[in-house]
């Protein structure tokens, strides 16, 4: 029970440098295009890391997630929007389902 409190106390330490750090560390504005692109794209690699496993996985079988990712991925460059992309995911998903 102990050692509980010896892993709280070291997530809330990493946690509070991970915040700190940055605000303690950089106080002039950031002026490399390298830098700076790379802050520009960690919201969206993070969410791309995130919800790209459950794509697959969240269906009975991975194909019918591959299948309706790339259905998606399609829809998008075509230009469609989010709801119109989700709901050709859906039907991607349904029909591929229905036939494996």
């Amino acid at each position: 029970m102990r050692n509980i409190y010896i892993y709280i106390f070291v997530a809330a330490i990493v946690s509070y440098i991970i915040r700190v750090l940055p605000l303690t560390l950089i106080r002039k504005p950031i002026k490399s295009r390298f830098i700076k692109s790379f802050l520009y794209y960690v919201p969206y690699v993070t969410l791309a890391v995130m919800t790209f496993p459950a794509i697959l996985t969240a269906t009975q079988s991975p194909l019918s997630g591959f299948a309706a990712l790339a259905g998606g991925v399609i829809g998008s460059y075509k230009g469609y929007s989010m709801f119109k992309v989700s709901v050709l995911c859906c039907v991607i998903v349904f029909l591929v389902e229905l036939i494996i």
